[in-house]
């Protein structure tokens, strides 16, 4: 286990940036995401979010969900509550991907990172500002890591995808991305979640477990 880049990259970096500098070294170092996340300040939600979905990105039926689902949840609950500043769990903070999962998720996503960034770019910015705004932000963002985190088949893609639009709208300040992802977001939360009954089992299954 070793530690992450030696310099944390200024906060304006682009996504694509974050993603060289954090697959650059050994294969087999562990990035912590307690180190990676230090210095980046209301940012954090964005790029724990983007690190979040990352295991969603697997091929295994299951094993994704299991762990991009909670942190999704973290993240969403986070902003739900309107916390100034991200909070992590002892045991999240000590754990995190390997360089090597960075380096395959880097050549994967690249490509379409570079269509991306010639759309993303700050504007809009009274929604990463404005606190319902971005308590809606987690509510969304709640609802979809407890979807992602279902066994629901051939879904795993589907909402890592549109998780990833929140994250680089939170990333890139860019709140006309931010409606984007609101409009997909609820579209699905309503389709997979509501009309066809997973999350409203899912949620009641919780509730009888902490009551």
């Amino acid at each position: 286990m070793t530690s992450p880049p030696e310099h944390a990259p200024p906060p304006h970096v682009t996504t694509r940036q974050l993603l060289d500098e954090f697959a650059l070294g050994a294969p087999d170092d562990v990035l912590r995401l307690g180190d990676l996340l230090s210095g980046f300040g209301q940012s954090c939600f964005g790029l724990l979010l983007f690190l979040a979905v990352i295991p969603a990105f697997i091929p295994i039926p299951g094993v994704g969900g299991a762990i991009s689902g909670p942190l999704v949840v973290l993240v969403g609950v986070q902003l739900l509550l309107g916390l100034s500043q991200l909070w992590l769990p002892a045991f999240v903070k000590s754990r995190g991907p390997h360089r090597s999962t960075m380096e395959r998720f880097r050549t994967s996503i690249s490509p379409w990172l570079k269509r991306l960034e010639k759309l993303v770019r700050p504007r809009l910015s009274g929604l990463l500002n404005n606190r319902l705004a971005l308590s809606f932000t987690g509510l969304l963002l709640v609802l979809l890591g407890i979807l992602l985190a279902l066994p629901i088949p051939f879904t795993n893609y589907l909402f890592a995808a549109m998780l990833l639009l929140f994250a680089l709208a939170l990333l890139e300040r860019d709140g006309a991305l931010l409606l984007v992802a609101w409009l997909v977001g609820g579209v699905a939360v309503v389709v997979f979640g509501f009309l066809s009954g997973n999350l409203l089992q899912a949620l009641s299954g919780l509730l009888s477990r902490w009551m």
